[in-house]
C-alpha cells in the first residue's frame, strides 16, 4: 500500500487496514482542526486506489475484517467511484465484517438519499462525522462548514441509508465563555440525529491549529479540567437519545462509557466523583505540534 504524508484514523479503527482514498481535506478551514495543514485537497486517481486494494489483497490475504477509507471527507468522491472501491474492497476480502470512511455534514448533503443507499448497499457500514457542536455561534466561529440543522440532515441522511453514525463532540470548543450554549445545543441536534455512537473528544490545541494562536494570545480559553467535566455532565444530562457513548480517545480527563439513556445515571455518577479530584492531577491540554 502507498501512503501520502500523515494517515489519521480513529481510534475504533486501530486495527483496520487504511486505503488512502483522497488525501487531505476539501474544507480545511476549521479553526480547531490541525490535521491537514498545508496539504492540497486531491482525489487519488481510481485506478491507484483499486490497485492498493489487490497490492493489499496479496499482502494480508482474504481474511481482512474492517477496512477504512482515508483522509478526510472521503465521501465527497463521486458515487460511480466510490462503488468501484467498495465492489473491489468487497471481493477480495469477502469476510469484511465493516467498511468505513470519514464524512462531514457539508459532504455529506451533497449525496441524494438514493446515493447513500447505494453506498450502504455497496458495503459502505459506517461513517465517521464530527458533530463537534450543535451551537451556531461555536461553528461559525469555528468554521466548521455546516450548521447544527444540516448535520442533522446529515446526521439523519447515514442512518436511513442503513449505515451506522459515529458522530464526535468535541468538550471545551465553545470556550469558558459558551460551554453552557455547546453543551445543552449539542444535546438537542444529537437527540435529533440519535447516532449509532457518541464520541467524545476533549480538545486540546496544536500549534498547526488557527485557534492555538488565538489561545496564547488569550482571545480565546480553553476550560479546565473541572469545567470541561461540569460540560460533559450538562451534555450527558441533556442526551435522551439510544446512543452509546464513549470516550474512547486519550484526550479525555474521564472514561465514559455506556447506553444511552438506560446507563445514563452511572455515568453522571462517574462525572460527579471526578469533579471531586484535585485538578492538579489532570493533564494540561495544549500541544506542541
Amino acid at each position: 500500500m502507498r501512503y501520502e504524508g500523515t494517515v489519521y484514523r480513529p481510534p475504533s479503527e486501530a486495527g483496520s487496514l487504511l486505503i488512502q482514498a483522497t488525501i487531505g481535506c476539501p474544507h480545511n478551514r476549521c479553526r480547531f482542526c490541525g490535521m491537514y495543514k498545508g496539504r492540497r485537497f486531491r482525489i487519488r486517481r481510481l485506478d491507484d486506489i483499486l490497485a492498493d486494494l489487490d497490492m493489499a489483497a496479496e499482502c494480508h490475504g482474504p481474511d481482512v475484517r474492517t477496512l477504512f477509507f482515508p483522509d478526510g471527507n472521503t465521501i465527497v468522491m463521486k458515487t460511480s467511484s466510490l462503488l468501484r472501491i467498495l465492489d473491489r474492497a468487497t471481493r477480495n476480502f469477502p469476510r469484511l465484517e465493516r467498511i468505513t470512511s470519514y464524512g462531514s455534514a457539508r459532504f455529506i448533503n451533497l449525496k441524494s438519499p438514493e446515493e447513500m443507499s447505494e453506498l450502504a448497499g455497496a458495503g459502505l457500514s459506517r461513517v465517521h462525522m464530527g458533530l463537534e457542536s450543535g451551537d451556531d455561534e461555536t461553528l461559525a466561529f469555528m468554521d466548521k462548514g455546516a450548521t447544527a440543522a444540516r448535520s442533522i440532515e446529515a446526521g439523519r441522511r447515514i442512518l436511513d441509508a442503513g449505515m451506522e453514525l459515529s458522530a464526535y463532540y468535541l468538550v471545551g470548543i465553545g470556550g469558558r465563555a459558551r460551554w453552557r450554549e455547546h453543551a445543552e445545543a449539542s444535546a438537542v441536534a444529537l437527540n435529533a440525529m440519535s447516532p449509532t455512537f457518541i464520541r467524545l473528544r476533549t480538545y486540546y490545541a496544536v500549534k498547526r491549529a488557527p485557534l492555538y494562536r488565538d489561545i496564547m494570545a488569550g482571545t480565546f480559553q480553553l476550560p479546565g479540567p473541572h469545567e470541561a467535566l461540569a460540560e460533559l455532565e450538562l451534555l450527558v444530562s441533556n442526551l435522551s437519545c439510544r446512543s452509546v457513548l464513549l470516550s474512547d480517545h486519550v484526550s479525555n480527563y474521564v472514561n465514559l462509557s455506556g447506553r444511552l439513556p438506560d446507563d445514563r445515571p452511572e455515568l453522571l455518577a462517574t462525572l460527579r466523583d471526578a469533579l471531586t479530584a484535585d485538578e492538579s492531577g489532570y493533564a494540561r491540554r495544549v500541544g506542541r505540534l
